[in-house]
């Protein structure tokens, strides 16, 4: 089960604080913000990674903590950069402090996902993106 994305008290408040002292449409000045929660994104990324890769084994779990670690910094760095590039930060952020997963997240997921395969940033909007786990995972949709 993926948990919700959860960020310490402290970071709540001063997230809040600089959302409310900036206009929606500055777009880029959310990178410092979204660099703070860096090391909290990489480490669930992990977690996540670990948690779909074994399905609960746990000689598997001990095997992927150190690979999925490993990915996790990457990832993290093209969701940042994704999300700065597409000018959705404020919006990935409201989500993230709402816990879930919305619309700006899943542009910036598939932006990271087509940079990642060489792809243009924008050749993945119009694919849903369970379909695009599908297509990741191996399996074929009928």
């Amino acid at each position: 089960m993926v948990r919700p994305f959860s960020l310490s008290l402290p970071l709540l408040a001063s997230l809040s604080l600089v959302l409310g002292m900036m206009a929606p449409a500055q777009a880029g000045l959310m990178r410092p913000v979204l660099m703070l929660i860096r090391p909290q994104l990489e480490a669930r990324l992990a977690e996540v990674c670990v948690e779909a890769a074994a399905g609960g084994q746990e000689d598997l779990e001990r095997t992927l903590r150190d690979p999925c670690r490993k990915i996790a910094g990457p990832t993290s760095r093209c969701l940042i950069e994704e999300t700065d590039a597409s000018g959705r930060g404020l919006g990935v952020l409201t989500e993230m402090l709402g816990g879930r997963f919305g619309d700006d997240s899943e542009v910036v997921v598939k932006r990271c996902l087509a940079r990642m395969f060489g792809l243009p940033s924008d050749s993945l909007r119009d694919v849903p993106l369970r379909e695009l786990g599908r297509r990741f995972a191996g399996r074929t949709t009928r």
